[in-house]
């Protein structure tokens, strides 16, 4: 299941992943908001926390979201992974060379620092 994230900055696409993640997931809330952002700010800042396994992706949200990636391709600003796997946040630094825009991964515990830097485009001074 994916949520909106309801604290994140105007300008952030934000999502929770929970649980299972559909195809109806992306096609009734992500790619709606995502186009909405878009067509807002012309521009798109997207942040997901993947607060659950890769495995509970299921074959459709996998293309959707692949899907969501080729239709915005020239929009993506600034991408933020935020998930505690090693793996994940591996993949995120290395396809961030392939694909335009900035992508970035963060640990959970630093959502709002991910947030802000989606926002932003810099990192909150610790």
């Amino acid at each position: 299941m994916i949520t909106i994230i309801p604290e994140a900055p105007e300008n952030v696409a934000a999502f929770n992943a929970t649980g299972e993640v559909t195809k109806e997931d992306f096609d009734n809330l992500v790619i709606p908001h995502v186009k909405e952002k878009v067509d807002q700010f012309g521009e798109l800042n997207y942040l997901l926390y993947l607060d659950t396994d890769l495995d509970n992706f299921t074959m459709g949200a996998w293309l959707k979201d692949a899907f969501l990636g080729l239709q915005n391709l020239t929009k993506w600003n600034r991408t933020a992974i935020v998930t505690d796997k090693e793996g994940v946040q591996n993949f995120t630094d290395i396809f961030s060379v392939l694909m335009p825009g900035e992508f970035k991964s963060f640990p959970k515990e630093n959502l709002y620092n991910a947030l802000y830097w989606c926002k932003n485009g810099n990192e909150v001074e610790v």
